[in-house]
């Protein structure tokens, strides 16, 4: 649908893929964050990635630099940040060098031509300026000094050229604001509360933004503009929000589910650090933050705060995982609750920090000296790491365990509409703590719940609750130091059963199977969620049948996925790994699982994974061909 307005025509569109790229000084995750803010405000369906720098402080206007967002609209349910832009604003050639190669045949292409001198160019390997060469023919590219434009609109602020330059990706943003029918209003608000004490900062930027939506307004370089409408979506109260502040949220939550104070010591690491940063803002839910000198003070401190009767956390990345083994093997033979948190990243070692990867799931498995079983369970999108960190803490309060959540880079930083929950329906926790034996008989720190296996809770300072605690085996029942083999070899059965227990509070798994005959199965766990259900939705719509199961407690598995497993003849598992999760399948089930991988440092592309299954689908098919 097409309309015409002050003769420039407004055409409606299902949904726009937009990414943003720059130098990382040049506020692009602000640029997209603000547009994203927007698009939410609509009413769209939307999914976002952005991608930042690995380096600090990269030199200006290399690859090594840039930073970009990349945003999906619609107005429709969508699952994924988009496959490939189809409007690409780069703020400078390394921008333009590092993405173009993403856009598809007839995408648009915005870019500020202020930097592109010779000098510039031949830094980045180009011969001649692309923009004039053909080279980029394909694309439909509006050439702008967005920068000279933005300090001439500013002029009167008196600012520094440098200072006034700042405020380019402003007038991108308006000008892409109007090229798509999002409304300013709400960033004008916030960038008046952010610079409210910089009022020339502040009216530069306003100014800036006003004027790249006029230039988009008046300007024949557009000759079009386009709307997306609101997208249908249940009944409720939303917000945008990332995977980060969703798991906060959660925790939080869980705090006041479970009537315990929460407690998080930790160590900053990227992509976990903004977890610490949010929770040290709800101070008033009962919430203490402890930022350590180090990893392993952090879990430590997490471990003591649960043995005083806290509800203790720790959040971190890959690296800091390896450094809290020890501990979190402590607590497994403390059988006290602890939340690990692991926001994955590429390694090892330090690996790729900014970047996302699923590489760690065999490390929470396996990842301490002895038989020491942990519960682990993933979300699969940013709205979900919430209710993941709410199941987390339940377990680890119920069964008196420490458990793993595994979150990754693609969740903690993307965002979706979440739909608040409804507090009055979010279950309650039951932390049980011990109460002290009646007169003349002994406190038994290790007798057990007869049908969650977990020992007694007793923190510390109550009478008649005294107790040994420590690294050492425990004697069944007394909890006094056993070198005794057989005790040993009860306790750690006992320990694994009461990991294996906790699968008959799992719901079974529901296989998204419309058809009911398909033969192909894609399973996957946590952040592959999204761009799993896009490659399958794509297949469908070619009129084949692939069935999807999705894994949110990875230890212990749901008790019916081995006979889902058994149903279909073949089975396909995407991971951001070498094929860990399948190692796992394959070892348990004794099913030859498939491996698709990828450890790029970016998650699969829907049309990547369309082009798998299919090729799978193929495959079954042409023996069927053969057996005949």
């Amino acid at each position: 649908m097409t309309a015409v307005v002050q003769d420039k025509t407004v055409t409606e569109i299902e949904r726009v893929v937009i990414r943003f790229a720059g130098d990382s000084g040049d506020g692009m995750q602000l640029t997209g964050d603000r547009f994203t803010q927007e698009a939410a405000v609509f009413g769209n369906d939307l999914s976002t990635l952005p991608n930042f720098p690995a380096e600090i402080r990269a030199p200006q206007g290399t690859m090594a630099g840039v930073s970009s967002f990349q945003l999906h609209f619609a107005d429709h349910d969508i699952l994924t940040p988009g496959d490939r832009p189809d409007v690409l604003v780069a703020m400078n050639p390394a921008a333009l060098r590092a993405n173009v190669g993403d856009l598809r045949p007839g995408a648009t292409l915005i870019v500020d031509t202020h930097d592109f001198t010779a000098r510039n160019l031949a830094k980045l390997g180009y011969a001649g300026n692309p923009l004039e060469d053909g080279s980029l023919s394909e694309l439909a590219i509006h050439a702008l000094d967005l920068s000279g434009m933005t300090v001439a609109a500013v002029a009167e602020f008196g600012l520094s050229r440098k200072d006034a330059v700042r405020a380019k990706n402003m007038f991108a943003l308006g000008l892409v604001s109007w090229l798509y029918g999002r409304d300013v209003d709400g960033t004008v608000r916030y960038l008046d509360a952010k610079f409210s004490r910089k009022p020339d900062i502040r009216d530069a930027n306003i100014t800036a933004l006003r004027a790249g939506w006029n230039f988009g307004e008046t300007t024949e370089s557009f000759a079009v503009s386009y709307t997306v409408k609101p997208a249908v979506v249940a009944a409720g109260r939303y917000r945008n929000i990332t995977g980060n502040t969703a798991l906060s949220y959660g925790l939080v939550a869980a705090g006041q589910l479970s009537g315990l104070p929460l407690f998080l010591g930790a160590y900053p690491i990227t992509p976990a650090s903004d977890i610490l940063h949010e929770l040290s803002k709800h101070k008033n839910f009962g919430v203490t933050t402890f930022q350590a000198e180090d990893e392993i003070s952090g879990v430590g401190a997490a471990l003591g705060a649960s043995y005083g009767g806290h509800l203790g956390v720790t959040t971190t990345s890959g690296p800091g995982v390896a450094l809290k083994a020890e501990t979190i093997g402590l607590a497994v033979m403390l059988e006290i609750p602890l939340v690990v948190v692991d926001v994955q990243r590429g390694g090892p070692s330090t690996g790729l920090p900014t970047k996302t990867e699923q590489s760690d799931l065999l490390q929470a498995m396996y990842g301490r000296n002895g038989e020491a079983p942990i519960p682990v369970v993933a979300p699969q999108s940013p709205g979900d790491c919430f209710d993941a960190a709410v199941e987390a803490c339940r377990i680890a309060v119920t069964y008196r365990t420490p458990v793993m959540l595994l979150s990754d880079g693609y969740l903690a930083n993307g965002s979706e509409p979440w739909r608040l929950p409804d507090v009055a329906e979010l279950p309650r926790i039951d932390p049980s703590f011990a109460t002290a034996p009646e007169s003349g008989e002994p406190f038994l720190p290790y007798a057990r719940d007869a049908q969650t296996l977990a020992r007694p809770w007793a923190p510390p300072g109550i009478a008649g609750l005294e107790h040994r605690i420590g690294g050492i085996e425990k004697q069944n029942l007394t909890g006094d130091i056993s070198y005794d083999p057989d005790n040993h070899d009860l306790m750690v059965r006992t320990r694994q059963a009461k990991v294996d227990g906790i699968a008959a509070t799992i719901p079974d798994l529901v296989v998204d199977d419309p058809s009911g005959s398909a033969r192909l199965l894609v399973i996957g766990w946590g952040s592959t969620y999204g761009p799993i259900g896009a490659g399958v939705r794509r297949v469908r719509r070619r009129g084949q049948h692939v069935a999807q199961v999705h894994l949110r407690h990875v230890n212990p598995f749901p008790a019916n996925l081995g006979q889902i497993l058994a149903r279909y003849d073949r089975v396909v598992c995407p991971e951001m790994n070498l094929g860990q999760l399948a190692t796992l399948l394959r070892d348990r089930y004794l099913v030859d699982v498939r491996r698709l991988t990828t450890v790029r440092g970016m998650p699969f592309g829907a049309e990547q994974l369309e082009t798998e299954f299919l090729t799978h689908l193929d495959a079954l098919d042409q023996t069927d061909q053969e057996t005949r």
